[in-house]
């Protein structure tokens, strides 16, 4: 009986202490709670073109468990900054549209586990370019004005299509023309591109009906103007009763097609007082 009593007393003993070790061991080895650490820096792949598709890569993280991951994308600022969320733009690829042209793209990573989360952002993709062939056109680049930079007087050299040269002024002496007149001197002003004078046009002047008075050419100096002498010729006075002598007057550049180019024409009209 009391060799029974010993070996149950034994047993009730090593049966403790085996728990006890049990115990002890679990205690030693709890796991270690630890949240996603980026090791690697998210990435974006695919073109940055408006219409392409852009994927977000995770990069590399550690952490315990298992770990989701979460997307936001940005739209940024030429430089890359002065980021804003896309609005409803969470998935893992993005669209690129129109008010991304011109700007950069990031996206914000989110890694969770069952220790917490942590955050990471991409390096901004390249500005983005407008569409691919097919669809819409960049801008156009603005159209040639044929007219040099500056202001002031120009050389009539420096001027091209789609630019004209403008007959804007006239003025003639005598005034008004007589019957007595043997001589007269008609001034042309000549400007292009928004008034400025041009130098160099060459002026064409002749009296309408023809052989009134003498055809004449001038070259326009600094100032714009050019001043032509036309003498009498058999065909004035046009008629007894003539009240207007009628000039046409042309401006051009020289060498250049006088149908063409920069090339202008103008009807004017003087006084013609027959009786003075």
């Amino acid at each position: 009986m009391l060799k029974k009593r010993s070996l149950l007393g034994a047993s009730v003993v090593l049966g403790l202490a085996t728990a006890l070790a049990v115990g002890l061991a679990g205690v030693g080895s709890a796991a270690t709670q630890t949240p996603p650490v980026n090791t690697a820096r998210p990435t974006i792949s695919g073109p940055a073109r408006e219409g392409e598709t852009l994927s977000a890569n995770n990069g590399t993280w550690t952490g315990t468990g298992t770990i989701t991951y979460a997307y936001q994308w940005l739209r940024c600022n030429r430089n890359g900054g002065s980021c804003f969320p896309i609005t409803g733009e969470t998935g893992k690829t993005y669209v690129l549209k129109n008010p991304d042209v011109g700007n950069r793209i990031r996206v914000r990573v989110t890694a969770t586990n069952a220790d917490g989360s942590a955050v990471s952002t991409t390096p901004p993709t390249a500005v983005v370019a407008n569409r691919a062939p097919g669809g819409p056109a960049p801008p156009a680049p603005p159209a040639a004005t044929g007219c040099p930079a500056g202001s002031g007087p120009l050389a009539v050299a420096s001027v091209a299509p789609p630019a004209r040269l403008v007959i804007d002024g006239q003025s003639i002496t005598p005034s008004p023309v007589g019957g007595s007149t043997l001589s007269l001197t008609v001034r042309f002003h000549v400007s292009a591109c928004g008034g400025r004078p041009v130098q160099g046009a060459v002026v064409y002047a002749t009296a309408v009906p023809f052989n009134q008075f003498s055809v004449a050419n001038q070259a326009t100096g600094a100032d714009g103007w050019a001043s032509l002498t036309m003498n009498r010729q058999v065909g004035y006075p046009a008629t007894p009763k003539q009240q207007l002598l009628v000039i046409f007057a042309r401006a051009s550049k020289p060498g250049e097609n006088l149908l063409g180019g920069i090339s202008t024409r103008r009807l004017v009209s003087f006084p013609v007082n027959l009786g003075s």
